[in-house]
């Protein structure tokens, strides 16, 4: 239970398989506790359009070109706007049925840090949203186009991002500067994030359930950050084992 008196600021996301809810429905969601305890937030729709820009973050400085048909898709930034530059869209769901929600603050180890740190003018909560949500037709799609955008470009957060369409839900956890990983929740299953790292054991081998950085795997083997060979535990290698 968050107690809001005593000014924490911890988030946490919850995402539901569809055999797991009454209807057959998936479900992702977010709460966003900050200090003031409740932010008022407004619902926007941003139509279909074709895009030929340079996105350019206002939070971060990350210079994006977005090119081609992008779908209508909704967002629930802050009704007030704060002294912090960017868009922070936060979370919405596109004509295609796929909704997203970013992100869930995380942290990662120095010892991986210290290897691929946090990139300052990368992706950052501000932009994931419109980067990712109007371009993508399924939730493995918006793991696979944020995944490529990082590795990419780099972020300067640790982050959890929620994804979810009428069949799968996916959850995205960024490890380092480039370092990511994304679990499918099981049909039948449920998830609680709170703010630490909570994918385990990846499989290497089964792609209908996992999605990973093209360099995670040498990453960790190069730079020796697994302290069991035997398994390879992300959130043991990139977590934090601190409140």
């Amino acid at each position: 239970m968050e107690h809001f008196g005593s000014f924490h600021s911890s988030c946490t996301a919850m995402l539901v398989g569809k055999k797991a809810t009454i209807d057959g429905s998936t479900i992702i969601a977010r709460d966003e506790d900050g200090e003031s305890g409740i932010n008022q937030k407004t619902f926007k729709v941003f139509p279909a359009r074709d895009y030929d820009e340079e996105f350019i973050s206002e939070y971060s400085g990350v210079r994006i070109p977005l090119h081609g048909h992008g779908c209508r898709f909704t967002a629930t930034p802050n009704a007030q706007e704060n002294e912090i530059k960017g868009r922070w869209d936060e979370q919405g769901i596109n004509e295609y049925n796929v909704a997203m929600s970013a992100t869930e603050t995380e942290g990662t180890n120095a010892r991986c840090l210290g290897h691929d740190p946090l990139v300052k003018n990368g992706i950052d909560e501000d932009s994931m949203l419109y980067l990712v949500l109007p371009f993508i037709k399924t939730a493995r799609e918006g793991v696979a186009r944020l995944g490529k955008l990082i590795e990419q470009y780099g972020t300067g957060e640790c982050n959890g991002i929620a994804f979810a369409d009428q069949d799968e839900v996916w959850y995205f956890e960024t490890g380092a500067g480039h370092q990511w990983a994304a679990q499918r929740i099981p049909d039948d299953c449920y998830a609680i994030c709170p703010n630490i790292m909570v994918i385990e054991e990846i499989d290497f081998n089964d792609p209908d359930n996992f999605m990973f950085a093209s360099s995670l795997k040498s990453f960790v083997e190069k730079n020796h950050l697994n302290r069991d060979p035997t398994t390879f535990n992300y959130r043991n290698i990139f977590g934090t084992q601190s409140e």
